[in-house]
């Protein structure tokens, strides 16, 4: 596995229709800067919006994994991210010039031979790899799904299927060095469907796309005549429909014997790209699909939530906190002599945190402010809080850069014993309601086990103005 992030040297672009929507659409794969990530962007909407793959922009998975930011969706994109994931890439952007990629056969070869043609460019950045330590399991007994991810010394994928169906059966296959097998042994494994679900897939909006070229139909019922003549209409298939003697609607060849298991590691491998970061772990499913690996990415990040935001802002690890002064200056704006937070030593994402600041005798205000009885002014204890506040709350914006947060009011200010040179001022934020950019957050700061000030403090996420 490298040690450095990856793009394309160049653009490539690929043509063709939606599974899904049946939109036809250009997808455009461009080199990005270092830390970008996989990004989105569609281009046929007013101010070509980016959207993030990732897990909490996931929105739909009714066959397939759609995700959504700020209102605009992107339909179907396993294929594009598996591609991505398996060749080891770390930052693209995908411009679309419609709502869905292409399905072009319903594999993801296609892609990956652009990306390939494209070329690999190594970057100058370190490729931070979350390395699992325990077992993380998920489990749907109703429906048979079992998903394990062990560690292991590099990412590896093992799966299982079994259907009481004669075609598919019990089908297992296993990935053990994903940048040496990707391309060849799992990206031109197509997408499969039964055909007891054609019809029913069709009436629910699915499939507009769907076509005897993109996809490998699974004939597990009995039809006559009559009924095929009604699938072409409905279809709109010119071709002769035969029911092949191998199972599979008009016998359709299997790129490998056991392709159906092979799409579903595929998909998997797509699906876990969404947790924005690569992991080095064996990940052993039974059975599962779109709705299960989902889950167990949601699973993932929860699990790891504090080390996956550690590796994205702190350089180095330390186990006495969290993120120190650099990792601090990576999410906030402010510099000396305002940047009032020295350290996050605890943080639960979206909920809480718990932030440092060392009180020196060198502070730029003391020698101002009764200087012969030197005291931090309560208002800039008030300002420590809402800093701590702004990284509990920017640390899970895109890029915290392009943001800054803006006290709007401060309710229950108590200050119940000064803060003096020496003290080391123990900040411990809560967001009680963040809401269309509007924060509402409870701080309270504490010496030692003592409190000495409180506050609410109202605040308000806006976009950076300026260079």
């Amino acid at each position: 596995m490298s040690k450095f992030q990856k793009t394309i040297s160049k653009p490539v672009s690929i043509i063709g229709k939606g599974l899904h929507t049946g939109v036809e659409c250009t997808i455009t794969f461009k080199p990005a800067n270092v830390n970008t990530g996989i990004r989105f962007v569609r281009m046929d909407v007013d101010g070509c919006p980016e959207i993030k793959a990732d897990i909490d922009h996931v929105v739909d998975i009714s066959r397939g994994t759609t995700i959504k930011q700020n209102g605009v969706r992107v339909h179907t994109v396993e294929h594009v991210l598996a591609a991505i994931t398996g060749l080891g890439l770390d930052n693209i952007l995908i411009e679309l010039t419609e709502k869905e990629p292409p399905v072009i056969d319903g594999s993801s070869k296609e892609f990956v031979d652009a990306l390939l043609a494209a070329g690999i460019a190594e970057q100058n950045a370190r490729r931070e790899v979350l390395e699992i330590d325990k077992t993380i399991t998920y489990s749907d007994p109703d429906r048979g799904i079992d998903i394990h991810v062990l560690p292991s010394d590099r990412f590896r994928v093992t799966f299982m299927i079994d259907y009481k169906i004669k075609t598919l059966g019990t089908q297992y296959t296993s990935i053990y060095n994903m940048e040496k097998d990707f391309a060849e042994q799992i990206a031109p494994a197509r997408t499969f469907c039964f055909l007891s679900e054609v019809e029913e897939l069709k009436d629910q909006g699915l499939i507009k796309g769907g076509a005897l070229d993109n996809a490998v139909v699974i004939i597990d019922k009995e039809i006559d005549s009559k009924e095929v003549e009604h699938l072409r209409k409905t279809f709109g298939i010119r071709e002769e429909i035969i029911l092949g003697a191998n199972g599979i609607l008009n016998g359709k060849k299997l790129r490998f014997k056991n392709e159906p298991v092979r799409h579903k590691a595929l998909d998997l491998i797509g699906d876990l790209a969404l947790l924005g970061i690569p992991i080095c772990g064996h990940v052993i499913a039974a059975r599962s699909g779109h709705a299960s690996n989902v889950e167990l990415v949601r699973k993932i990040k929860k699990e790891y939530e504090k080390k996956i935001l550690q590796k994205r802002f702190q350089a180095r690890a330390n186990s006495n906190y969290l993120f120190d002064i650099q990792g601090v200056m990576n999410v906030l704006p402010h510099r000396y002599p305002f940047i009032l937070v020295d350290r996050i030593v605890d943080i639960v994402p979206g909920e809480r945190l718990t932030a440092i600041k060392n009180v020196t005798v060198n502070e730029p205000f003391f020698p101002g402010h009764f200087p012969k009885q030197a005291v931090m002014p309560g208002v800039l204890i008030v300002e420590s809080m809402a800093q701590a506040g702004a990284f509990l709350i920017l640390n899970s914006m895109d890029d915290p850069s392009k943001k800054n947060m803006f006290i709007t009011g401060i309710e229950k200010a108590r200050f119940r014993a000064p803060v003096i040179p020496g003290d080391q001022l123990r900040i411990e934020m809560e967001l009680n309601k963040f809401r269309l950019g509007m924060a509402r957050l409870v701080g309270r700061c504490y010496v030692g086990d003592k409190l000495v000030a409180e506050a609410v403090v109202l605040a308000q996420v806006v976009d950076h103005q300026g260079e």
